[in-house]
C-alpha cells in the first residue's frame, strides 16, 4: 500500500503535523509542509492523490474564516475531522535557563495564548514568527543562544530543544478542530460507511427576505437535525447579504438527506462540503 501524503500548514513538528499523525494513527504517512493555507490548496488542486489537514476553528480564537472560504472555493471534500488539545511549551537550546533568555519567538496566535506566562517574564522580548515549529527549528539550526520558542512538545523534541516549561497557555481548555479533506476522486476511499456518517458541513445563501433563515432552521429541527455550528460571512459585492457555513449532526443519515431535500428549494444555492463521522474525543 502506498504511503499517504498529507499536506500541512507549517514545518515538520507543527500542530498540523501532530494532528495528522494522531488522526491516521498507526498508518505510515508523509507530511508535505506548506508556508500558507492557500499554498496547501494549490498543492491539493495539482495532485488528486494528496490529502490535506486543515485547522478550521479554535476554542479561544474562534473560526478561521480564511479557511472556510478557501474550502468553499476549492473542489475539496471533507472526509473527517479531528479535535486536538493545543498545549504550548517554552523551549530553548540545551543548557539554557529562563533567566538567561532574552527573546521568545512564535506564531502570533500562540504568543497571545500564553500572555499571562510571558507577562511574568518581562525579560523576554516577544518576536512574532510565521510558525510555532518553525521557530523551534530556527533556534536549533542557527544555534540561537538566548532565544526560546513557544511550541508544542512534539516540535521541541523533534528539533532537540530543552523544554523549560510545559502547559504555559493561559486557558487550558485550548482545542483546535481540524478537517481532513481530499479530492472527490479519492474521497470514497477515505469516508466511513454510510451507517457511521453522523455529521455534515454545508454552505448556503438565502433569499434577501424576512424570516428566510428562521424557516431553514425550523425545517432542520423538524427532521431532528442538530445545528452544532453556524458561521455567517458577508458576500462581497452584495451589501448586507451573507453566506452561511453550518455544521449539522444527526442520528439518521436518511433523515438528514430528507432535510437537505426539504430546504434546498428555499435556498439560493447550497453546497455540501462533506459528510463524515464526527470526532467524539478530544486528544
Amino acid at each position: 500500500m502506498m504511503k499517504k501524503r498529507v499536506t500541512i500548514q507549517g514545518v515538520a513538528g507543527c500542530y498540523h503535523d501532530a494532528a495528522a499523525r494522531l488522526y491516521f494513527g498507526d498508518e505510515e504517512i508523509e507530511t508535505i509542509p506548506c508556508d500558507s493555507f492557500p499554498e496547501m490548496f494549490d498543492l491539493l488542486a495539482d495532485d488528486a492523490s494528496m490529502i490535506g489537514i486543515l485547522a478550521i476553528e479554535n476554542t479561544i480564537a474562534g473560526s478561521l474564516l480564511q479557511n472556510h472560504e478557501l474550502l468553499r472555493k476549492s473542489h475539496m471534500q471533507i472526509v473527517g475531522e479531528f479535535k486536538m488539545r493545543i498545549s504550548h511549551t517554552l523551549a530553548a537550546l540545551p543548557g539554557q535557563t529562563i533567566d538567561e533568555l532574552t527573546e521568545v519567538n512564535s506564531h502570533p496566535m500562540a504568543l497571545r495564548q500564553c500572555e499571562q506566562f510571558l507577562h511574568r517574564h518581562p525579560n523576554l522580548k516577544i518576536i512574532e514568527k510565521f510558525d510555532t515549529a518553525g521557530s523551534a527549528k530556527e533556534i536549533a539550526e542557527h544555534n540561537l543562544v538566548g532565544h526560546a520558542a513557544v511550541c508544542g512538545e512534539y516540535a521541541a523534541n523533534l528539533y532537540g530543544l530543552n523544554i523549560l516549561c510545559r502547559e504555559i497557555e493561559t486557558n487550558k481548555r485550548n482545542f483546535t478542530r481540524f478537517l481532513v479533506i481530499s479530492d472527490p476522486l479519492i474521497a470514497s476511499e477515505m469516508m466511513p460507511p454510510e451507517a457511521e456518517i453522523d455529521k455534515a458541513s454545508i454552505v448556503f445563501t438565502l433569499p434577501h427576505s424576512k424570516g428566510a433563515l428562521s424557516k431553514i432552521l425550523t425545517i432542520l429541527s423538524f427532521y431532528d437535525i442538530n445545528l452544532s455550528k453556524i458561521q455567517s460571512m458577508p458576500i462581497i459585492g452584495r451589501e448586507w447579504e451573507y453566506r452561511f457555513y453550518a455544521d449539522l449532526t444527526f442520528d439518521s443519515f436518511a433523515r438528514y438527506r430528507q432535510s437537505i431535500d426539504a430546504v434546498r428549494p428555499l435556498l439560493n444555492d447550497l453546497r455540501i462540503l462533506g459528510e463524515y463521522k464526527a470526532c467524539k474525543n478530544e486528544i
